[in-house]
């Protein structure tokens, strides 16, 4: 791996994507369905300014449940030997337990060899394009072979039925990626930072070792949030979004003066409508390039990406071909995009899951 001259930027070789599946619950929710709750009037501001009209939400099921459904559906797909995988990182916020890690569960519940590395990252929004850049460092530098990258929220079980800012918002989803050493593969460029003093503006306060038993209230509104709900400053969010994201756009373009033609499709992180459609406007870039897909399934954190690319029309046979930026932003704060040539990169059908009983 090495830097190049452009800030923070990284470029990684002889990494190739073969393919990508991703699952959603089956239980599906009307955002109109919450007009009794905050007027009718209200939630249709919010539709229009979000662009989410339903959501996939889990009743009992984990990410990891729903990660174990897509990486399934991948490895049948693509009819992988799962001894070949020698590397699992799972990438989520809303791991099974406090320990153990959850990716130590999914090697067993995947059947994958116990000579594995598996270790879960604990990201959001840039969960995903920070998966991808750990997973691609450790295959360049020699390290693994082939990974398994698990990425999966359920955020809905964090979020209180009674905060409008963020009740409407958020849906669930899992994804499996599989990567592998390919020494004919174009390099991937990496953007990659992080700024913890915007750590207060998106935050589940209560709940783990700083304040175990929710005694800390800052956040905290009666009638709408209590210390172990979700609390998002909206302004603050789309603030350091406009502050970050363009100069990570610019930065990965300018690192790649060679592209020609340029990038086929942005896929940024589905925050939401108003914000991705003011970032497009504000960059200059093609709106019909920048996909936008939360209509049927909300803000899903960390999978938002890889779940754009599965219900985007770019597949043809399943597979995807084209030069892609992702970019994710968002809690932490913390940003990560990069530059990534797909070469009939297999795209599974999207799995749906049900209940899941507690695998331990």
């Amino acid at each position: 791996m090495s830097t190049s001259n452009f800030d923070n930027v990284r470029v990684v070789n002889n990494v190739r994507v073969e393919g990508i599946a991703c699952s959603m619950p089956e239980k599906v929710v009307e955002v109109s369905d919450l007009a009794d709750k905050f007027g009718k009037e209200n939630i249709q501001k919010i539709m229009a300014s979000t662009g989410v009209f339903r959501r996939h939400v889990v009743d009992n099921e984990c990410s990891s449940d729903l990660c174990v459904a897509a990486a399934e559906r991948l490895i049948s797909d693509l009819s992988v030997d799962r001894s070949s995988i020698d590397t699992l990182i799972f990438v989520s916020q809303t791991h099974d337990h406090t320990l153990p890690a959850t990716a130590c569960i999914l090697q067993e519940r995947l059947n994958l060899p116990v000579s594995v590395a598996a270790f879960d990252v604990a990201l959001g929004c840039s969960g995903y394009v920070y998966g991808l850049w750990l997973a691609s460092s450790l295959i360049s530098g020699g390290g693994s072979r082939r990974v398994l990258l698990l990425v999966g929220d359920t955020i809905s079980k964090m979020v209180s039925d009674e905060d409008r800012s963020v009740a409407a918002l958020f849906g669930d989803a899992g994804s499996a990626t599989l990567l592998r050493y390919d020494d004919s593969a174009q390099p991937i460029s990496f953007a990659l930072g992080t700024d913890g003093r915007g750590a207060k503006n998106l935050i589940v306060p209560a709940g783990a070792f700083r304040d175990r038993n929710g005694s800390r209230s800052e956040v905290s509104e009666p009638e709408a949030r209590g210390p172990f709900d979700l609390f998002m400053n909206g302004a603050e969010i789309f603030a350091f979004t406009l502050a970050r994201v363009p100069a990570l756009v610019k930065a990965l373009h300018e690192s790649r003066s060679d592209l020609g033609a340029g990038i086929d499709h942005y896929v940024f992180h589905q925050a939401n409508k108003f914000m991705l459609e003011h970032l497009a406007k504000r960059m200059k870039l093609p709106r019909e390039k920048v996909l936008l897909d939360l209509e049927n399934v909300g803000n899903t954190s960390c999978t938002s990406i890889p779940l754009a690319l599965s219900l985007a029309d770019l597949k043809k046979h399943n597979r995807v071909t084209g030069l892609m930026m992702l970019a994710g932003f968002g809690v932490g704060y913390s940003w990560a995009g990069c530059i990534i040539d797909f070469k009939n990169v297999w795209v599974s059908q999207m799995s749906y899951t049900s209940v899941s009983k507690d695998p331990v």
